[in-house]
């Protein structure tokens, strides 16, 4: 029963504090991918150079999520997120101060550790301090946070950046807003009184691997994610490119289809609460990533830029669906390692990322977009049969038993 019911003096700012930490998080990927051009010109170099930034920050980022695994052990979930905040203000600030390519490397490398430090962390700590029955509703908006950014935070960089370029995007934006976030997180997160790895303190990391390696539906979950990000990298990745070349359409107008992804991907991932309710963790993953990679495949083969456009809000809303479901359903695996498992889960993240990435882009050079949908696409199904066969929901038996009780 106490993993069901949590304090009812749980701060008030709690979960807004992890809402805008994850939104405050997303914003200096945003920078980079609308000012690439930008910071290129401000330190001489290339844009394939410059774009570089990002590759080592993924890199960095999957590193310092495995490293996590351990961390999560020794430390508790609360300093862990703060610590996260802070590396993100100072690689906020550092960007801003950077003065050559060297620095800004540095510096922005910084935010891949905040980020494999800050996501799974808000993933735990929604497991650690929020009643069983609200937490897809708090996955689904601290998620559904992280895509808002794009949506509201592009238009908003666009307009800052008309007073001074991408720096002062930086001081009146990215900074403030990481610096009002970190208090607001210390005075809202709960000590770790009853630490939910106490039981494990004395243990070693390579003793929780073996646990989650030997639990048949953790692992399903850690595979789940691989190929459904997968999938997701075409829309990320190659959707606003298959715009421009397939219907013509200008760069200022196939840009809005970045916005229109983060929407249908936001709205996706607020709609997680009532679906699991309805369906449960496992269904509504597996019927989501099924659905997602199945328009994934379709958009590609629609004749008019507006029905393509649809088909493509539908893929990035059952991706946003598929996202908050599948860690809802990945953070009740093992409750005793559940920092462990989840920053596993985002190393799975940009390992699928990744690959989606790679695969697209190899299959642009040797065939097209429709072979594209096809090949991504289908990872959809792939990830479907994973949830569905490799998979439980320890939920489920926990909601059965309660409910059996006089």
């Amino acid at each position: 029963m106490n993993q069901v019911y949590k304090k009812a003096s749980l701060s008030r700012l709690f979960l807004p504090s992890l809402i805008i930490a994850n939104f405050s998080a997303s914003t200096l990927g945003i920078l980079t991918a609308l000012f690439l051009l930008d910071m290129s010109a401000t330190f001489a170099v290339d844009r394939g150079i410059m774009g570089q930034i990002n590759t080592v920050s993924s890199i960095v980022s999957i590193i310092f999520a495995l490293a996590m695994g351990i961390l999560s052990i020794r430390f508790s979930h609360r300093i862990l997120i703060l610590t996260g905040m802070l590396s993100y203000s100072i690689s906020a600030i550092g960007c801003y101060l950077a003065w050559d390519l060297n620095s800004i490397l540095l510096f922005y490398s910084l935010n891949g550790v905040a980020l494999a430090m800050v996501v799974p962390m808000t993933n735990s700590l929604i497991g650690d301090n929020i009643a069983l029955e609200k937490r897809a509703s708090a996955v689904g908006l601290t998620i559904a946070a992280g895509s808002l950014a794009y949506f509201i935070g592009a238009p908003l960089m666009s307009l800052l950046s008309s007073f001074g370029g991408w720096r002062i995007v930086l001081i009146s934006f990215i900074v403030p807003l990481a610096l009002l976030v970190l208090p607001l997180m210390g005075i809202s997160i709960p000590q770790a009184k009853q630490k939910v790895g106490a039981s494990i303190a004395s243990g070693t990391y390579a003793q929780s691997l073996i646990k989650i390696m030997s639990n048949k539906s953790a692992i399903g979950c850690l595979a789940g994610t691989v190929f459904r990000y997968i999938v997701f990298a075409a829309l990320l990745f190659y959707g606003t490119a298959f715009t421009i070349e397939r219907f013509n359409l200008s760069i200022d107008l196939a840009s809005m289809v970045i916005l229109l992804a983060a929407l249908s991907f936001t709205l996706g991932s607020l709609t997680c609460s009532p679906v699991t309710r309805k369906l449960g963790r496992k269904s509504s993953t597996v019927i989501s990533v099924l659905l997602a990679g199945l328009f994934t495949i379709s958009y590609a083969y629609a004749p008019t830029v507006r029905l393509s456009l649809a088909l493509m809000s539908v893929a990035g809303w059952f991706d946003g669906l598929a996202s908050s479901a599948s860690t809802s359903l990945t953070l009740e695996q093992i409750p005793e390692l559940r920092g462990v498992m989840m920053s596993l889960s985002y190393a799975f993240v940009g390992v699928g990322s990744t690959i989606g990435a790679a695969i697209g882009g190899l299959t642009l050079i040797l065939y097209d977009y429709e072979e594209l949908g096809i090949i991504l696409g289908s990872m959809g199904i792939i990830a479907g049969i994973i949830y569905q066969f490799l998979t439980v929901d320890p939920t489920e038996s926990t909601h059965t038993l309660l409910q059996d009780q006089p």
